[in-house]
C-alpha cells in the first residue's frame, strides 16, 4: 500500500512539473507575441489539469530529440483535429 502511495506521489509530482513547464512556455510565448498576460491572471493558473495525460493503455517513455527540451506549443491558427 505504501508503495502505491509513493508511486502516486511520483506521478502527481511529474504531472505538475510537466504542466508547469508548458504553462510557463505558453505564457512566455503569449507575452512575446504582445498579448497582455497579466501577473494576477497567471497567478490563478493551476498545474493540476490532467485531461491530456493517458492514465490507461500504453505509455511510451522513449525521449525524442527536442530543441530546447520542450515540444513546440500549438499554433492557435491551426485546425484542431480532435
Amino acid at each position: 500500500m505504501e508503495d502505491q502511495i509513493g508511486a502516486l506521489g511520483l506521478v502527481v509530482n511529474t504531472l505538475v512539473l510537466f504542466n508547469t513547464r508548458y504553462m510557463d512556455a505558453a505564457v512566455t510565448q503569449l507575452r512575446a507575441d504582445g498579448f497582455d498576460a497579466r501577473d494576477e491572471d497567471v497567478a490563478r493558473l493551476s498545474p493540476f489539469v490532467r485531461h491530456h495525460i493517458n492514465m490507461l493503455g500504453r505509455c511510451s517513455f522513449s525521449l525524442p530529440d527536442l530543441l530546447g527540451g520542450l515540444r513546440p506549443l500549438r499554433d492557435v491558427d491551426a485546425v484542431d483535429k480532435e
